[in-house]
Order: structure tokens, then sequence, then C-alpha cells
């Protein structure tokens, strides 16, 4: 199985949370799935970290996973697009972040692992699988 894993997930993951997510993430590494991230999840982790220590653990973790790009022009066109369709159907995405990242998985059909609510919106108009 693929999975896209989002920053939510990577943060109790790395602050040893014992959530459901967590404990999906980890059989996930432990059946060696394939486990994306992408540069904008990189990104939001890479900005959270406060000491060399840290830096040096994530970065060392991200060597065993797959990152992704998943910013361009197509990917941004079609996030404002779902931007619109969702803000007219009355639920406004409060993070632009949060929308290039549901619409990579979208586009690219791998579920999303994600403990944050601003997915929420696009799964439950069946836009993004979770």
């Amino acid at each position: 199985m693929a999975i896209m894993v989002d920053t939510s997930v990577w943060i109790d993951f790395f602050r040893g949370h014992d959530t459901p997510e967590v404990g999906r993430l980890t059989e996930y590494i432990e059946l060696n799935d394939r486990i994306f991230t992408g540069d904008l999840i990189l990104a939001e982790l890479f900005q959270g970290v406060r000491t060399g220590r840290e830096l040096r653990l994530v970065e060392s973790a991200f060597r065993a996973f797959l990152v992704v790009d998943m910013v361009g022009e197509a990917n941004a066109r079609q996030s404002a697009a779902y931007y619109r369709q969702l803000r007219g159907q009355g639920v406004t995405v409060r993070k632009t972040i949060d929308g290039l990242i549901a619409t990579w998985c979208i586009q690219n059909q791998m579920p999303l692992l994600h403990a944050d609510r601003d997915f929420a919106p696009f799964v439950s108009f069946g836009l993004l699988e979770a």
C-alpha cells in the first residue's frame, strides 16, 4: 500500500504521542509499506524544529521515505478550483498548504493519513480518501 502522511501525524509521531493515526503510521512502517511525504509537509516540519538534534533526527528519518514535489502550476490551479468548489458549498478551506496537499493526494489517488480537521471538507465531499 502507498500512503501520504501529513505533518499533523508526523508531529505526533516524533513527539511520541499515542494516537490512532500514529498507530496506523507505525503499522505502515512495520509492514514496509510505501510511505510518502511532500515538500510542503517537510517545510512545515522543518519550520517547527527547535534544536540541531531535532533537525538531525527529522532529516535522518525522512531519508527512509519518498518525498515528492507537491506544488506546480497544475496543482496550484486545481487546488484553487477545489477551494472555489468547497466555498460554493459553504465551506472555507482555512489553509492554502492543506489545500495543496489535499489536491496532490486527490490528483494522485493517494490516501492521506492525517490528524487535521482542515482536511475534513475534502473528505466529506468525497474528494479525498482519508
